[in-house]
């Protein structure tokens, strides 16, 4: 069996089975659930492994759910039913740390309508970070760019590098078994989105043209592109999506965990300037979108335009992932004026950090730089006060802060201790 390859998960799993009876573990299928939900647990039920076992679940869920604890529910959606079950036997304990409960899919509302407020804490697995991977060197702490920090580093990967890692993504068996093709593998992923885990789900959709929207959405990533531009971009030889269709099909992938919405962070402006308030799309991982373009790192380094957009949805997967260890929030701005930033990371306490994201270059890095500062100009003068840092994101070799104090980082030094 491969070593464990640990993941910031971990941290927030630990600390949940602390407090609470349950942790539900969310995220798209591939991405590790299991294998790290057992790294937590004393004993297993996996419900996928056979029809009988998620029918028991149904019919008696007492005898899925006894056993050593913390007991782990594998792909628990496969019997909806056993959530009220699960929140039932937490209350009769009264103890913390009793299950853990997986899943590749979110089942409707209802499933959940009741509370599991106090009882249940969710944790988000996303494909690996570069910090997770290994790719990145590590020498700036995400932490530090909320507080007073040093942020310095030199190395790391290289621009053809990130057309790599982009195309590889942070799926743990292309990041454990180098030789495995990673559009091959991906390729056949997409195609089970479409044809198996959406209509798992109940959910009634054409496999063609949620493919089709699926490609439109990569040539979209990072973008705030409406509905009906992405019909109109989902092309199949009898017409393609309707704009009416493509609010469903968005939501079934949102539920499999294949897309994440980047919502737009709403702070108060100084000025009646008006915000826009569309999320960007970035599908949760971008090797989906360069498989889904069968774009290989050779297609994505002779279209820069292409790097850039999944370059940006690569720093915002990983920038999710460390912000996920601080309870923060990744969001997006953008104004009618046309001042747009590409994402700015919130915590709890009301810090924020803003970033642009960039591929490199003097001249890109001095005009984010002045984007940055534009932001700053504009919000009230208690959110200006609770700015930790500006810091353009690049895909350089390079991490230092300029004489106006914003802060160049390079992705693939960043990590969390």
């Amino acid at each position: 069996m491969a070593e464990y390859r640990k993941r910031l998960a971990d941290r927030a799993i630990d600390s949940a089975l602390a407090t609470f009876g349950a942790v539900i573990i969310e995220g798209p299928r591939a991405v590790g659930k299991t294998t790290t939900a057992l790294q937590h647990v004393a004993s297993a039920v996996r419900l996928d492994s056979g029809p009988e076992l998620a029918n028991l679940a149904e019919v008696s869920p007492s005898l899925v759910l006894a056993g050593d604890v913390p007991r782990l529910v594998d792909e628990w959606q496969l019997a909806p039913s056993i959530w009220n079950a699960v929140r039932h036997a937490v209350d009769e304990r009264g103890r913390p740390g009793q299950f853990i409960m997986t899943g590749s899919a979110a089942p409707t509302d209802d499933v959940t309508r009741h509370s599991g407020a106090g009882r249940f804490r969710r944790v988000i697995i996303r494909p690996m970070s570069l910090m997770e991977s290994g790719d990145s060197t590590g020498t700036v702490d995400f932490v530090d760019l909320f507080a007073d920090g040093p942020v310095a580093g030199l190395g790391g990967p290289t621009v053809a590098d990130y057309a790599r890692l982009i195309v590889r993504g942070g799926w743990p068996a292309l990041v454990a078994q180098r030789g495995r093709s990673p559009g091959d593998y991906l390729g056949s992923y997409l195609d089970d989105v479409a044809r198996v885990d959406i209509p798992a789900l109940g959910s009634r959709v054409d496999p063609m043209r949620m493919k089709a929207l699926i490609r439109s959405l990569a040539r979209n990533s990072a973008t705030e592109a409406p509905a009906t531009r992405l019909a109109a971009e989902a092309e199949v030889d009898d017409g393609g999506v309707s704009p009416q269709s493509v609010r469903k099909y968005l939501d079934a992938l949102a539920r499999v965990y294949v897309l994440e919405e980047q919502p737009a962070w709403l702070p108060h402006l100084r000025s009646a300037v008006r915000q826009r308030v569309r999320p960007k799309w970035h599908l949760i991982d971008p090797s989906l979108a360069a498989a889904a373009l069968a774009a290989s790192e050779t297609v994505l380094l002779g279209e820069p335009k292409t790097l850039g957009f999944l370059f940006e949805s690569l720093s915002i997967r990983d920038l999710r992932i460390y912000a996920d260890v601080v309870g923060g929030t990744v969001s997006h701005y953008r104004d009618e004026q046309g001042l747009e930033v590409d994402a700015v990371v919130e915590l709890p306490d009301g810090r924020w950090s803003a970033f642009e994201i960039k591929l490199g270059g003097q001249a890109s890095i001095d005009a984010a730089a002045t984007n940055l500062k534009k932001l700053v100009a504009r919000v009230t003068e208690s959110r200006a006060a609770a700015l930790a840092r500006l810091v353009v994101l690049t895909a350089g070799a390079t991490s230092y802060v300029r004489d106006d104090g914003v802060a160049v980082v390079a992705l693939g030094h960043l990590a969390i201790r």
